[in-house]
């Protein structure tokens, strides 16, 4: 690497860590408002259920050690679906399973390997919620997501731009819900009533991105 070169991150252990770290600290310090949002349309409790599993994972994965990234991935997929209630925890247990599942057993990724274990958490997302985009859902800040981070990624671009480009999109999506009508979960009982509030997992989505982006900037 050269004194002109951006530091590169491989997606190795610690770097999962750091991702799962960060996202837990973003959630608490939005547990209220996504609370909130869920208030609104839902059960008002998916920021108190997200927070007390992000700070499970934490935990539990500070008494483990020498573990790659999917592994890591797909331990902390196990918690939140053991402590998430509602459908937060098996679509984000299952978000983190199947992403850990596609890095396998190896001690370290890049950014191509990255995309394709974020692929496969959308996919485990929608197999198990039967979402699509435009249902207000957390896949309507996933897609557009993923989308901008390939974009980056086939524009020649490293992981850092690529997962920046990744949090914005994600956050464009998360407010993009708000005019939309539910289609799917306890939102959509409501019918025209969801229109003009923001979904809490495509909210939660947007987060975990972001605190992605953080991480993937930092220098090594």
């Amino acid at each position: 690497m050269n004194a002109t070169s951006p530091p590169t991150n491989p997606v190795d252990g610690p770097f999962v860590r750091r991702w799962i770290r960060d996202a837990a600290s973003d959630i608490a310090t939005n547990r209220d408002y996504l609370t909130q949002l869920d208030a609104a349309i839902g059960d008002a409790d998916h920021g108190i259920n997200m927070d007390r599993g992000f700070s499970a994972m934490v935990t539990d994965l500070a008494a483990v050690d020498d573990l790659g990234p999917g592994a890591i991935l797909i331990r902390a997929g196990g918690t939140l679906v053991n402590r998430v209630g509602g459908a937060a925890g098996p679509l984000f247990g299952s978000l983190f399973r199947d992403a850990g599942a596609e890095l396998g057993e190896g001690r370290a990724a890049d950014a191509e390997d990255l995309l394709r274990a974020l692929r496969a958490g959308l996919a485990a997302v929608q197999r198990l919620g039967a979402a699509v985009e435009g249902d207000k859902t957390i896949v309507d800040a996933f897609v557009p997501a993923l989308a901008g981070f390939e974009k980056e990624l086939r524009n020649g671009s490293g992981l850092a731009e690529a997962a920046a480009r990744a949090a914005s999109a994600a956050d464009e999506g998360a407010r993009a819900t708000i005019p939309m009508e539910a289609r799917k979960g306890r939102a959509s009982y409501l019918g025209p009533r969801s229109v003009g509030h923001q979904d809490p997992g495509a909210t939660s989505t947007a987060l975990l991105f972001a605190s992605l982006a953080r991480t993937a900037g930092r220098p090594v």
